[in-house]
């Protein structure tokens, strides 16, 4: 198979793998409204989240929910809202609509409430429907991918074989011209140092240094566990880990061998291609969110004691690192890179079987998430809780 793949054009250039019409809540309090309206329209991907309430989290919500609706798995959007939440309906609409795709918003304040923003919502997303399935795949390169890197349920083989296979796509993919996000800034405790040394500039060292640091205080502030001195999650200590450092090489061996070109906030698109770390919490589902905001069309998620769980706006690959666990969750699983530990296959042999899977899933072959109908979504509260972390992608960014 060529360096290329079949996506859908979108109005910006952009190529997605899935053509999916989305209906988006700006708010928690909008969820009902939306999840009617998908419930009335076959194939429509809902959004739904408990977020944006009164005077809570409105950047982030506007700059994450804008950029999954930018991605170009994104055909067309509704986005609906209350009217009085902080991120609104129409401020969302209006982002997303910077990319050229079809977009509107309802704001059930000024619709006439719950029926009737029901009513037109099915309208206005039927016809989107109609419109994008006459939207057909073109050949385009790699330079439009973007591979997001993802790790849950983490065991002592992961960083021994899956997360050193899913290296090996890195590399793949970067060398190709395409573009590989990495994240769960704290989960790279004790490993800034080496990430320093793969830098492109002495700019990205020092944001990457930062990031980490002010990432691992946070996640100590919100678990109660000190990071920094070598704590480790619970499931991550039953699966055979012993401390925070034993994960964090782990989870940089997801990167590969090429250069970081940059370090980038939770949610924003990367501005340059190849091996761009963007800052995330360790928690799944809202670090691929963060990713998908930014761009990632696909991802790829290692895990050791096995999850099921999927992405509602990317097709998500589940690489699994021992064969035990791949043998327990058979249709849950798409690669065993157990078969490393096992001697059965090399990383390098594993790595290309992976990237051999991401160009099928991006010409249309479907996971097995996406078979189970694995949609999880969500979105991060706040993703600056230190000051200085502002600084940074303020000023420097």
């Amino acid at each position: 198979m060529g360096m290329y793949f079949w996506g859908y054009p979108r109005e910006d250039g952009s190529y997605g793998v899935r053509n999916y019409v989305a209906v988006m809540a700006s708010v928690v309090c909008a969820n009902t409204v939306v999840e009617q309206i998908a419930r009335q329209v076959p194939g429509v991907v809902p959004l739904l989240h408990n977020h944006g309430g009164c005077g809570e989290g409105g950047e982030i919500t506007l700059r994450t929910l804008s950029g999954l609706g930018r991605n170009a798995n994104v055909a067309a959007v509704l986005v609906v809202g209350l009217g009085c939440e902080e991120a609104t309906a129409p401020d969302i609409a209006a982002h997303i609509a910077d990319s050229g795709k079809p977009v509107a918003h309802l704001v059930i304040q000024d619709e006439g409430g719950t029926s009737e923003t029901i009513r037109k919502g099915i309208t206005i997303v039927q016809k989107m429907v109609d419109d994008t399935s006459k939207v057909e795949r073109a050949k385009t390169g790699l330079d439009h991918l973007t591979v997001a890197m993802e790790c849950g349920g983490s065991d002592s083989f992961s960083g021994i074989s899956a997360n050193p296979c899913v290296g090996v796509v890195s590399d793949l993919v970067v060398d190709s011209g395409g573009t590989v996000l990495l994240s769960e800034i704290n989960e790279m405790v004790g490993a800034a140092h080496l990430l320093k040394q793969k830098a492109a500039s002495p700019e990205v060292a020092e944001k990457l240094e930062a990031y980490i640091k002010l990432g691992t205080e946070a996640a100590t502030w919100r678990s109660g566990l000190d990071f920094a001195a070598g704590a480790i999650s619970p499931g991550n200590q039953a699966s055979g880990l012993t401390n925070i450092i034993e994960k964090s090489l782990g989870c940089i061996a997801k990167a590969g061998t090429g250069t970081i070109m940059d370090c980038i906030p939770y949610g924003f698109t990367p501005r340059t291609k190849g091996l761009v770390i963007m800052e995330t919490s360790g928690s799944g589902i809202d670090s691929m969110t963060g990713m998908v905001a930014g761009g990632a069309q696909i991802v790829v998620f290692t895990t050791g004691r096995g999850t099921p769980i999927g992405y509602a706006l990317a097709p998500v690959i589940k690489v699994v690192s021992n064969s035990t666990t791949y043998s327990r969750m058979l249709g849950d699983l798409d690669i065993n890179a157990g078969s490393v530990i096992d001697g059965d296959s090399s990383i390098e042999e594993v790595g290309r079987e992976i990237f051999d899977l991401v160009l099928k899933v991006a010409n249309g072959q479907v996971t097995r998430a996406e078979i189970n109908k694995q949609n999880q979504f969500t979105i991060r509260h706040d993703g600056f809780l230190w000051p200085s972390l502002k600084e940074i992608a303020r000023g420097r960014l």
